[in-house]
């Protein structure tokens, strides 16, 4: 079968041909409908994050899938269902209380593997197996954007766990800002229609799809290169939430500075390391004296999952028909890892409905 891999050395991912994979006990076998590819995708290709499985020269791409059951080998599933798979696995040996308590999205990076992106061959083939507990099933309506259930999630984990952070008292946020105006930032703005007001950051200048998208969301949009993150409060108003989707190092700091008092920031870029100076008692005085809060999020578990798929069914239909501009065949898959401005989200299709 087609496979879409990362080779050792390559950057630039590879359609090769391998076994199809045969469902083990309480396993299902799924035939993939398409997967999508984020920045996570690019820096795996790009040998910055991730890696391959133990004694493999290629790892198979992709963790934002949707599939159908095509045997569901004695679980629970039925032949047709449509599913999305979660990424996390166990290490290669042994076990841990993080998969025990159904917590494998807290897990740290040693005792986890993930699909598609960390020990792990993912879902950027024709057929995958997974066991039916990490298979989340959703409406067969939602088929063609299944592939955005993964990146929906990871918000739904991140506005959970800020939200949390702020049950202690009467919390009542009326302003976001989203740090990022790719895929996740987008889609995160979608997610915080309830709030009075919401801005996203971003670098690009007009015209440009994505500062359409978010101001056809009600948003406003503020470049950075005129207004710096840490300069926001002062130019627009601090902000009750800031979601953090641009792995620059520098945000986790200036997020601070962009609060309102009592105030949380939820952090999920990935930086690079990266040493800068910074007036640590400013930064802990201000966190200290206005009640501020930082969490970091990564991954998110089947729940998160159920969540977005409800989330999803909710989006306005010319929403996802402006955040996806391409769907590519597999023959093509180099151009949906291609990362320019004239795309958004991008997906690779291995089959239809």
């Amino acid at each position: 079968m087609d496979a879409v891999v990362a080779r050792r050395g390559a950057t630039t991912p590879t359609v090769i041909d391998v076994p199809r994979p045969e469902p083990g006990p309480g396993e299902a076998l799924v035939r993939t409908l398409r997967v999508g590819v984020d920045g996570t995708d690019r820096e795996v290709l790009a040998g910055t994050h991730g890696g391959f499985p133990d004694d493999e020269d290629y790892l198979i791409l992709g963790h934002e899938a949707v599939g159908v059951v095509v045997d569901p080998n004695g679980t629970s599933l039925t032949a047709g269902d449509i599913v999305v798979p979660t990424v996390r696995r166990l290490p290669a040996t042994g076990t841990n209380d993080y998969f025990e308590r159904g917590q494998a999205d807290m897990a740290p990076p040693s005792m986890c593997r993930e699909r598609g992106i960390d020990g792990a061959h993912g879902f950027m083939a024709e057929y995958f197996t997974s066991p039916a507990e990490t298979l989340v099933e959703i409406p067969e309506s939602l088929a063609p954007l299944g592939f955005l259930v993964e990146p929906v999630s990871i918000s739904e984990k991140a506005i959970e766990h800020a939200s949390a952070s702020r049950s202690a008292f009467d919390w009542q946020p009326e302003s976001a800002l989203v740090l990022g105006n790719g895929p996740l930032g987008l889609v995160t703005l979608a997610m915080l229609d309830g709030y009075d007001r919401t801005y996203c950051v971003g670098r690009r200048d007009r015209p440009d799809p994505t500062i359409d998208i978010i101001e056809r969301l009600g948003a406003t949009y503020v470049d950075s290169r005129e207004t710096p993150v840490e300069s926001f409060p002062t130019v627009h108003e601090p902000a009750d939430f800031v979601y953090e989707a641009t792995g620059h190092a520098k945000h986790a700091i200036e997020t601070v500075a962009a609060l309102a008092p009592g105030g949380v920031g939820a952090l999920l870029g990935v930086p690079e390391s990266w040493a800068f100076e910074v007036d640590g008692g400013d930064f802990h005085k201000d966190m200290v004296m206005n009640n501020k809060a930082l969490v970091g999020s990564v991954n998110s578990s089947a729940a998160h999952f159920r969540a977005a798929a409800d989330r999803l069914t909710g989006f306005p239909t010319w929403f996802t028909e402006a955040l996806v501009t391409d769907v590519v065949g597999v023959e093509a898959a180099a151009e949906a890892f291609a990362n320019d401005e004239r795309t958004i989200k991008t997906a690779v299709e291995f089959d239809t409905l």
